[in-house]
């Protein structure tokens, strides 16, 4: 659980629309882009999460067990703590370190 914490913040950041349409021209297909990666970001996330979970799942259904299982609260706290997957993807985004096209972009030229 010790992993570099990102650079990124945990709260909401006020940002300038100009930045977001520097690279596209087209704040709309920014934001398109930006709300894909997140996407992807957040089903990442989600399968780790259940991954990890997955290993202290118990076939019984007793509800002492469930409360007193410390590492899964841990791993769950931590991912709650983590930054949301649309920050993330506008930080990839500001920083261009997101690969996109646009097919019909490139039809047209």
């Amino acid at each position: 659980m010790n992993t570099p914490k990102p650079a990124i913040p945990n709260t909401t950041v006020t940002r300038n629309v100009h930045d977001l349409d520097q690279t596209t021209d087209n704040i709309y297909e920014s934001l398109v882009i930006i709300s894909k990666r997140a996407n992807q970001i957040s089903n990442n996330m989600k399968e780790e999460l259940h991954g990890k979970l997955a290993e202290f799942a118990s076939s019984n259904d007793n509800l002492e067990e469930i409360f007193e299982n410390r590492e899964q609260i841990e791993i769950s706290k931590h991912y709650e703590r983590m930054p949301k997957p649309s920050l993330i993807a506008i930080d990839e985004f500001l920083n261009d370190k997101i690969y996109y096209r646009n097919p019909a972009k490139e039809q047209q030229k």
